[in-house]
């Protein structure tokens, strides 16, 4: 299994938590604690969720460190404690989904329903929370760390049981052995290994072709500039023609908290001739990074402040140059966690 080498400092700041020292508990902790809310994000669909399941996982951790042997790494440890604590989550809360999970697509001629507020949407993440760090994942491991937390594959993880959801995180993501997540989720190899090959046989038949990180590797940084300038001043200039010719024949767009969803171009086209592109609403838009996609911070005109304020995040899904998804994230609460600022100058 994969692990840093604990250096001196780890092995004197373990001492003085088993010790009750508090502060050297957090130091202890804190380089992992952004992979860690990642591993939580990808069990869990959710910024938020992931956050409540990171505090729960370090109380455990602190309570239960006087029993830790140093059998296996801390950081593996930790990936236990934590995996558990995303797994009594599940159990306490409904799954996350996306509002194509729900039904088939609406027509964008019908009057749109209530959003549903409740805790129900797989949220973006910001990419700047990853954790990542060189060197960590391990050569077997079959999913990138930024393809793991791309929307299609963290939205097929929640239709997975929970522990299947689990093994397949632990296994091909973090790169853990069969023997190291059965000691982790106290089951046999035998049944680690069965809950594999289920869970990625699901998730396999869920994701496009090609990851997101991969078609941006092969479009380049000039291609991806285009494609959000293009994205951006179409946007703004209010022309529906243009956002059109951006996207995919068969092309999805989605707006949790709306539960609905418009496939194609031409259904795309009708509700945002009607809607965000009536001419009605003015927009300036700040590019930033969700989910390891591209995403475009949405803001929209208040005459009463005098400056365009955080309206919607859209995260883009590509299929080589095409826009395939465009899901638009309608709350304006999640800007701050990704950075953006609060308002864009008149």
């Amino acid at each position: 299994m994969f692990s840093r080498v604990p250096d001196l400092d780890e092995h004197a700041l373990l001492s003085a938590a088993k010790a009750g020292d508090e502060r050297a508990f957090d130091r202890l902790v804190e380089p992992y604690r952004g992979e860690l809310q990642a591993h939580c994000y990808r069990m869990l669909g959710s910024l938020h969720d992931a956050e409540d399941a990171l505090q729960d996982a370090l109380l455990n951790a602190w309570r239960g460190l006087a029993g830790f042997e140093a059998r296996s790494s801390l950081r593996s440890w930790l990936y236990t404690v934590a995996t558990n604590a995303c797994l009594s989550a599940i159990r306490k809360r409904r799954r996350r989904v996306l509002p194509i999970d729900l039904g088939p697509p609406a027509d964008p001629n019908d009057a749109p329903p209530e959003p549903l507020l409740e805790p129900l949407w797989v949220e973006p993440y910001p990419d700047e929370a990853l954790g990542l760090r060189d060197g960590f994942a391990a050569p077997d491991a079959r999913y990138e760390q930024r393809e793991s937390v791309e929307l299609a594959f963290v939205a097929a993880l929640q239709h997975l049981p929970a522990h299947q959801r689990a093994v397949l995180i632990l296994r091909e993501v973090l790169g853990f052995s069969a023997a190291e997540v059965g000691d982790a989720l106290e089951l046999t190899v035998s049944a680690v290994n069965s809950h594999m090959q289920r869970a990625r046989k699901a998730v396999e038949q869920s994701l496009p072709e090609q990851s997101q990180q991969a078609t941006l590797r092969s479009l380049g940084d000039d291609e991806i500039r285009r494609i959000v300038e293009g994205y951006v001043d179409a946007w703004e200039r209010a022309d529906v023609p243009a956002v059109v010719s951006m996207l995919a024949e068969d092309a999805a767009m989605a707006m949790p908290p709306m539960p609905l969803w418009f496939s194609g171009r031409a259904a795309i086209e009708a509700f945002i001739s009607r809607g965000p592109l009536s001419g009605e609403i003015r927009w300036r838009h700040v590019p930033t990074r969700a989910n390891g996609q591209l995403a475009i911070g949405c803001y929209e005109w208040q005459e009463d402040k005098g400056a365009y304020l955080p309206s919607v995040l859209d995260v883009l899904t590509l299929r080589g140059t095409e826009i395939a998804a465009i899901t638009a994230f309608v709350d304006d609460a999640i800007f701050a966690r990704f950075g953006l600022p609060s308002m864009v100058a008149g």
